[in-house]
């Protein structure tokens, strides 16, 4: 949108484009949080971080469908019965339901985009504030955020989402061999935060999957979380675009964590309606994540 040189909008601006404008802030404020922008890819710098351009890691996490692949695994997440205890009994996502995706967002990014001091101060965080969320959850069993098992749970649910968001719902499709690549990448990360273990392709991400299934049930502090992140109170601009990426996010889960968490699904609604929908607002979303 053009502006004056004074930097005041313009008296007869575009009404289409003032939309335009409201919408893309609410929906990067919504994804990302006040005041974030994704890294500037082409930006030249003598430290590219963890990763760098070239990496399977920046192609799936500066794409939108990061976005679907995020919700999916904070619903994951409420599976395990002890992550889930450190949720509920330490976060404050009944006052703030879109807060954790707010964070485990700029994790990611600087984690991904930051220079390597950045992603490694971002790791050094999240294991301070993870000091403090121990406990004992509603079976009796003590629990620590720092756990290296359920670090790695964490951990492989966010690879496992991003990558399935970025199979269905990618801007630019990966080759197996770059999705292998990709899971390798992110073991950097893994290792960092202490996760154990760490799977380093498809493969053996499937099978720690596969491994850690028979802990994974819902509680009722899971279920009452899942409301929350599918029926959160949004402003209303931003509540249907929302709506379509938790439908998307949920087409995602498995049959058995869906039916653990009671979700509804309508397959021929999901195929026709919610598909078609999560990638046209994808293809938004690619706008809504740049710097205005």
């Amino acid at each position: 949108m053009r502006r004056g040189e004074s930097g005041e909008m313009p008296l007869f601006a575009n009404p289409l484009a003032v939309v335009r404008s409201q919408l893309q802030q609410s929906l990067r404020t919504m994804i990302v949080g006040p005041g974030t922008t994704v890294r500037d890819l082409n930006a030249t710098r003598s430290d590219v971080g963890l990763f760098g351009p070239t990496s399977a890691t920046w192609v799936v996490h500066a794409d939108a469908s990061m976005l679907i692949g995020g919700i999916r695994a904070l619903l994951m997440q409420t599976l395990h019965p002890l992550a889930m205890a450190g949720i509920a009994q330490h976060s404050a996502y009944r006052e703030d339901p879109i807060g954790r995706l707010h964070r485990t967002a700029g994790y990611v990014g600087t984690t991904t985009f930051g220079t390597t001091a950045e992603a490694k101060a971002a790791v050094r965080m999240v294991k301070k504030v993870h000091r403090r969320v121990v406990g004992t959850a509603a079976d009796g069993r003590p629990y620590s955020a720092n756990d290296p098992h359920l670090l790695g749970w964490v951990h492989h649910t966010l690879v496992e989402s991003f990558y399935l968001a970025h199979q269905r719902y990618g801007a630019s499709p990966l080759s197996s061999d770059d999705f292998d690549r990709y899971v390798d990448e992110q073991a950097i990360v893994a290792k960092l935060i202490g996760s154990e273990p760490v799977a380093h392709s498809v493969g053996q991400l499937e099978e720690r999957m596969a491994q850690i299934r028979p802990e994974l049930k819902a509680t009722g502090q899971a279920r009452n979380a899942v409301r929350f992140l599918l029926l959160p109170p949004l402003a209303l601009q931003v509540l249907p675009a929302y709506g379509v990426l938790a439908s998307a996010a949920v087409g995602l889960m498995p049959s058995w964590a869906r039916r653990e968490l009671r979700i509804a699904r309508l397959p021929l609604t999901e195929r026709f309606a919610v598909r078609p929908a999560a990638k046209i607002l994808t293809q938004t979303l690619g706008w809504a994540m740049s710097a205005p």
